[in-house]
């Protein structure tokens, strides 16, 4: 498969029931949420810590795609706020392209600004300790990312 160029081309080729997989993706740990079966909702689900070797974070991310019944991905593009590329895009497109040779799935790549800003700032709002939201900022990241692609699924 390759990049999806929009949402509602994600959505084409999605089978009924299928959900999609949301990622934050860093150097050091990929946040990844998960959408309802009825691409409504997003929900955080787990910060996964990377691995030396992307092998071994790619055969946790295929059980976990295979286990929950995944038919598409979406990735946060980090681009600057003037819209052009960061350096973080050609790590995500990396990211994307070396995990698409062990399991194929349509993706899209969603512009994430602002996103984990948005989320440390309603962590912040909600009084949660430095050492929870290290914790799960990645996994809401992504669940943010997500949500607004989902948005535009219609």
């Amino acid at each position: 498969m390759s990049a999806a160029t929009t949402p509602a081309n994600l959505k084409a080729q999605l089978k009924t029931g299928q959900r999609l997989l949301g990622f934050d993706v860093g150097s050091k740990t990929v946040g990844l949420a998960l959408s309802d079966a009825l691409l409504m909702t997003a929900t955080p689900l787990e910060t996964l810590r990377r691995g030396r070797r992307f092998r071994d974070d790619a055969e946790k991310i295929k059980a976990l795609i295979e286990r929950e019944n995944i038919g598409g991905l979406v990735y946060g593009w980090p681009v600057h706020m003037t819209g052009e590329e960061s350096p973080r895009c050609q790590a995500t497109r990396a990211f994307a392209e070396n995990l698409e040779k062990v399991i194929s799935r349509p993706y899209l790549f969603w512009d994430e600004r602002m996103s984990t800003a948005a989320v440390e700032r309603t962590l912040l709002e909600a009084d949660t300790s430095r050492r929870k939201r290290a914790e799960v900022v990645d996994k809401l990241a992504a669940a943010y990312i997500l949500q607004g692609a989902l948005y535009a699924l219609g």
